[in-house]
């Protein structure tokens, strides 16, 4: 290959990853955009998980075998069966080596000292392929990962300038895997509660409209529970307010605790005093058990003066839920009245009969009503 094509297969490559999104997007877009500049039939891209001792596989692309996902799950191989692996991170690599590619061919030697066998030979005759280069990923001066591409049986084996071009490509991929970091980490902080680490009112506003959607489509349950805490501005006027973010913070931890009794909730912190949990998918009474845990614990609490809680979900009495703004004005009327009633329970909206108060409450405003004291969330009316 040419040096304007190769140099023309690096700006396809860097771009391909500029113009992703997710990290899987990144991963797919690095190994197509590699296997491409090197003319190969397959690639993947795999991290070198060191604390667990073992290569995993991100992606697979081009030409799988049957057993090569896409995007796999568990597809992972002990380091150790990878000795040109261990060189370069506890030899080369330690002794302030560079990244270097290197070829294997299908025609090399499958067997080394006893008991030993050169799995990347093994694996291209099993699979039918004639040889492949592997270039080691450097991220934040810091042996990441592999990049691997291989060619057919009967297609011209890589010579030592495709390792070399694949060294360049493999900086170019650590460089397109940094600005994904970049990004995620962006869209992590955009998403989360600073002081709680919970997700934010954000991050509930995006995931409520998408459950509230999936209901419309095809009837999933969704629930919501939206908690005050009790005593917040006592504790930051009598102890300062320090200790009032201790207390959120530990409140935070004991709604996070008691979400993760609820299969794929969402615990959040909406912002202030207030925090909710959001359910899709799932029982409406396993939201209520795990509310009704997180009100004991939070009389447990020492500071605050425990929690009020109120629930919502389209699978009670409470009318059609077309959008999300409904569902979290039953919520914060159901919590309302929670306040009101002192009590230590979740109130749970539509459970009381014709007439519920809290679905009353919610539907029909007025002054001194919920949705006249506080803004709700939701984008849609």
């Amino acid at each position: 290959m040419g040096d304007n094509r190769r140099l023309a297969a690096v700006v396809a490559l860097a771009q391909g990853m500029a113009a992703t999104h997710t990290p899987r997007d990144s991963w797919r877009a690095a190994a197509l955009g590699a296997c491409r500049a090197l003319a190969g039939s397959f690639a993947a891209l795999s991290v070198w998980e060191r604390d667990r001792g073992r290569l995993r596989v991100l992606v697979n692309v081009g030409d799988r075998s049957p057993e090569e996902e896409e995007f796999p799950e568990d597809e992972t191989y002990p380091v150790h069966q990878f000795p040109e692996i261990t060189e370069f991170l506890h030899e080369r690599w330690a002794a302030g080596g560079e990244p270097d590619a290197w070829v294997e061919t299908a025609a090399g030697p499958a067997a080394g000292h006893s008991g030993y066998c050169h799995q990347r030979v093994a694996a291209l005759r099993r699979r039918g392929r004639g040889s492949c280069v592997v270039a080691p990923i450097v991220l934040h001066g810091r042996a990441w990962g592999e990049l691997y591409v291989a060619r057919s049986a009967g297609a011209p084996a890589f010579d030592r300038a495709d390792a070399d071009f694949a060294t360049v490509l493999a900086a170019v991929v650590a460089a397109g895997m940094a600005q994904t970091e970049q990004v995620e980490e962006a869209r992590r902080l955009a998403f989360t509660d600073a002081l709680t680490g919970l997700a934010n009112r954000r991050a509930v506003d995006v995931r409520l409209e998408e459950a509230i959607e999936r209901h419309r489509r095809d009837g999933a349950v969704v629930s919501l529970a939206v908690c005050d805490l009790n005593g917040l501005k006592r504790v930051n006027d009598t102890f300062g307010h320090a200790a009032g973010d201790r207390l959120l913070e530990r409140f935070g931890s004991v709604l996070s605790l008691c979400g993760a009794m609820v299969p794929g909730a969402l615990a959040a912190r909406l912002g202030g005093d207030e925090f909710c949990l959001l359910a899709v998918g799932v029982p409406a009474d396993e939201v209520v058990k795990a509310a009704d845990e997180l009100c004991r614990r939070a009389t447990e609490l020492e500071l605050g003066e425990g929690v009020a809680c109120g629930i919502a979900s389209t699978e009670d009495a409470v009318g059609p839920v077309r959008s999300a703004r409904r569902l979290f004005r039953l919520a914060d009327a159901a919590q309302y009245r929670a306040k009101a009633l002192r009590s230590e329970r979740p109130v749970v909206a539509g459970r009381e009969g014709p007439g519920d108060p809290v679905v009353r409450l919610a539907d029909e405003p007025s002054p001194g009503a919920p949705s006249e004291r506080r803004r709700f969330r939701g984008r849609r009316p």
